[in-house]
C-alpha cells in the first residue's frame, strides 16, 4: 500500500491535534466518574449555546450506540422505524437496532439518500391495526450516506408528517458538522427548530477519538434514559475524557473548519473528476463524499495508490470520502494517478 492518504473513510483520518490535547488537559488529577464532573458539565453547557437551554445532552461510546439507545428510549417492541434503504442503521449496524430494541425496520429506496414525505407515506399504514407492527420513528441521516444534505424545510416537512401521526422524528447526525457546514447553518436551524426530537451527534469522523453524544429535544423522552445507557453498558466511568473532546470540538468553531475542510476537499475532488471522461459523478456532492462510476479495471490499480470502497459492484460505482486533514497536495497527487491509469488503460484500448 502506498503512503497516499486513505478516501476510504473519515473514520480513517487521525485524531486532531486540539482534540489530543484537551485529552490531555484532561488528564490532570481525580475527577468524579460517570459524567460526575466539571469537563463534562462544561461540555452539555457548550452543547446548549448550539442547541438552547431545553436540551438533555448523554455520551456514549459510538455511533451505533448513539442510533440504538435512541430508538430503545423511545420506542415499544411492537413499534417500527422508518428509514432510507441506504441508511446505516439498516446496513451497517448488523442488527442492532431490531435485536436491542424488538422494533422492525422498514426501509424505502430513494434516489439521492433522502427521504421525503410522498416515500415516507407508503409505510404509514395499518395504525392500530394488532397483526401490524406500528410505525412510530422516521429516522434520516445528516448528511445522508449518499453525500447529500437535508435543507431546512425538507427537514420540516418530514418533522411535520411524523408528529401528525404520532410518531416521532430522529436524526442521525453522524456528520452532522458536515451538513451545518454546507447549509451556512447553526445546528440547531435544522434541527430543534425543525422539529427534530431524537439527534445522535456524530463526533469521530470530525477528529474525535472517540465519542458521540444523544441530545433529546423532547426531553420527556429522556426521563429514563440513564438507565437505559447503564443497562446497555454505555455509561462511561471515566467520562471527562469524552466529554473534554465535545468541549474542544464545539469550541472556537473546531467542529466547522474540520468540516468545512473536508467538504471543501470533496468539491475540489469532484471538480477535478469531472473533466476525466471514464468517469461519472453520479451524486451531487453536498458535504465530504463523492460517489462515482468508473470502469471496473481501474478499481484494483486505483485502491493500490489509495484504499476506497465499492459502493456498488453491480453498477462498479465508488465511494470517496475526504476528511479533516485531507490536503489539496492529497487531491492532486491522487488525481495525478487516476488520470495516469485512464490514460494508460485507455491507449491499452486503443491498441
Amino acid at each position: 500500500m502506498s503512503n497516499f492518504k486513505s478516501f476510504a473513510s473519515d473514520n480513517y483520518a487521525g485524531i486532531h491535534p486540539e482534540i489530543v490535547q484537551a485529552i490531555i488537559d484532561a488528564n490532570v488529577g481525580h475527577a468524579s466518574s460517570y459524567g460526575n464532573d466539571s469537563y463534562s458539565e462544561k461540555a452539555v453547557a457548550t452543547f446548549k449555546k448550539h442547541f438552547g437551554d431545553d436540551i438533555d445532552v448523554f455520551f456514549v461510546f459510538n455511533g451505533t450506540a448513539a442510533n440504538v439507545l435512541s430508538f430503545k428510549a423511545i420506542t415499544k417492541s411492537y413499534q417500527s422505524i422508518i428509514c432510507a434503504e441506504t441508511a446505516h442503521l439498516h446496513v451497517d449496524e448488523c442488527g442492532a437496532p431490531e435485536l436491542l430494541t424488538g422494533c422492525k425496520t422498514l426501509t424505502l429506496p430513494t434516489l439521492d439518500g433522502k427521504l421525503t414525505p410522498e416515500i415516507i407515506k407508503k409505510q404509514l399504514y395499518g395504525f392500530g391495526d394488532q397483526h401490524h407492527s406500528q410505525p412510530k420513528v422516521i429516522s434520516i441521516t445528516q448528511s445522508t450516506e449518499l453525500g447529500t444534505v437535508y435543507s431546512t424545510a425538507e427537514i420540516t416537512a418530514i418533522a411535520d408528517l411524523a408528529h401528525q401521526h404520532g410518531m416521532l422524528l430522529h436524526m442521525d447526525g453522524s456528520r452532522i458538522s458536515n451538513a451545518a457546514a454546507s447549509l451556512g447553518l447553526s445546528f440547531k436551524e435544522f434541527t430543534a427548530d425543525a422539529g427534530v426530537d431524537v439527534l445522535s451527534f456524530g463526533g469521530t469522523k470530525n477528529g474525535l477519538m472517540m465519542g458521540e453524544a444523544i441530545v433529546f429535544f423532547n426531553r420527556g423522552l429522556a426521563e429514563d434514559f440513564k438507565y437505559i445507557r447503564k443497562q446497555t453498558m454505555q455509561l462511561g466511568s471515566k467520562m471527562r475524557y469524552i466529554a473534554a473532546q465535545f468541549e474542544a470540538l464545539l469550541s472556537n468553531d473546531l467542529w466547522f473548519r474540520n468540516a468545512n475542510n473536508a467538504n471543501e476537499m470533496a468539491k475540489l475532488l469532484a471538480s477535478k473528476i469531472e473533466r476525466i471522461p471514464q468517469i461519472t459523478i453520479t451524486q451531487k456532492v453536498d458535504a465530504n463524499a463523492v460517489f462515482a462510476i468508473i470502469p471496473r479495471e481501474y478499481i484494483p490499480l486505483l485502491q493500490q495508490v489509495s484504499f476506497f470502497y465499492v459502493w456498488s459492484e453491480e453498477k462498479s460505482e465508488v465511494r470517496w470520502m475526504t476528511s479533516f486533514d485531507t490536503t489539496r497536495e492529497d487531491i492532486d497527487r491522487f488525481v495525478e494517478q487516476i488520470e495516469k491509469i485512464c490514460s494508460e488503460s485507455w491507449k491499452s484500448i486503443c491498441v
